[in-house]
């Protein structure tokens, strides 16, 4: 399935991209691309990923580039209603600790929480705990 995109503009100006398909390298990134960079010049932007199935690598880099692209043009980028799938892939790949990510009412938003301990590396003495045979 190829990457459908939408655009909308929320009372309060925010603009809501929403993607529905695959983000994958070739055309569907090179089109989000095109089209979320020139909605980052007017502002806030949400990528509502409720309907995307499939992340490659390819479209990893290309969340990640339009993340950059808009911290330097002053404005941002934010996810939303990350589908399962997605969402292990972003918290496998540490970029849940790079994008805010929002789970999506009808209106109100409020940020996705995650237990603190979900980023924590373990020390390496828990390491060797879990992988070394003990002494008998």
């Amino acid at each position: 399935m190829q990457l459908k995109i939408n655009v909308r503009t929320l009372n309060d100006g925010i603009t809501v991209v929403d993607c529905a398909g695959r983000i994958v390298f070739g055309e569907e990134t090179a089109e989000l691309r095109d089209r979320v960079r020139t909605l980052i010049a007017k502002g806030r932007v949400i990528l509502n990923l409720a309907d995307v199935t499939y992340i490659d690598s390819g479209g990893l880099g290309t969340l990640v580039a339009l993340y950059t692209t808009a911290r330097n043009a002053g404005g941002s980028i934010k996810l939303a209603r990350l589908t399962q799938r997605v969402g292990d892939l972003l918290q496998v790949t540490k970029l849940l600790t790079v994008f805010e990510v929002y789970v999506w009412g009808s209106v109100k938003r409020r940020p996705l929480s995650l237990p603190r301990h979900a980023f924590a590396r373990p020390s390496r003495k828990s390491l060797a705990a879990r992988f070394l045979p003990t002494a008998p």
